[in-house]
């Protein structure tokens, strides 16, 4: 008989996270161990628990799923990282994959499809949803840096140059020119529609 895989569900809406654990439950090699809200809660719930496979939900205060799954390969290298989105978000994907994701896989599919999944990482396969594969290659690689990502997160919510020069330790002028390229690169009219671009194509 086949050893039971142990799996780390972390989503912070706590129904989803209860139907999605209730229908992985039903499988007969698969048990649902740890539960987290948080991403920064992920770390913690896998090393207590002894996991084999994390399903991470993107959205999640603390930290997002992508960010956790890197925490996870960096700390944890041995166990498979499951990313699932809502957002079919072409970026997500790429983001994913360079934080050493496994699987990436739209959340509301179904839950036979999830478990299949889990045991094909395990089995050290990767699974992505073919949707999202080919949209990100449609796409193509973010065009933003990591500092013009950052000043456009931080611009996000209508920070002015000055707050955004004393919040990430820049001058105005560094600010102004970050964002001014960021704009020319997204081919938005202004620094509000540039971060909405960004964000609806997962690169911020």
């Amino acid at each position: 008989m086949s050893r039971t895989i142990k799996v780390l569900l972390a989503e912070d809406q706590s129904m989803v996270r209860e139907a999605l654990a209730a229908l992985l439950d039903l499988e007969p090699d698969i048990e649902v161990v740890a539960q987290a809200a948080r991403g920064d809660e992920v770390l913690a719930a896998a090393r207590e628990h002894g996991v084999d496979v994390a399903l991470l939900d993107i959205e999640m205060p603390g930290a997002t799923g992508i960010e956790a799954a890197a925490e996870l390969h960096r700390e944890l290298p041995g166990v498979k990282l499951v990313v699932l989105t809502t957002f079919g978000r072409p970026g997500y994907l790429r983001s994913a994959m360079e934080a050493g994701a496994d699987a990436f896989l739209v959340k509301d599919a179904p839950a036979a499809q999830l478990a299949e999944a889990v045991r094909t990482v395990l089995a050290g396969e990767r699974v992505i949803d073919p949707a999202l594969a080919a949209a990100a290659l449609a796409e193509g690689a973010n065009p933003l840096t990591d500092r013009e990502r950052e000043v456009l997160r931080a611009a996000e919510h209508g920070a002015t140059n000055a707050e955004l020069a004393t919040a990430l330790h820049l001058s105005q002028g560094t600010v102004r020119n970050y964002l001014s390229t960021a704009i020319q690169k997204l081919a938005a009219r202004n620094r509000t529609e540039a971060a909405r671009i960004a964000r609806d194509k997962g690169w911020l």
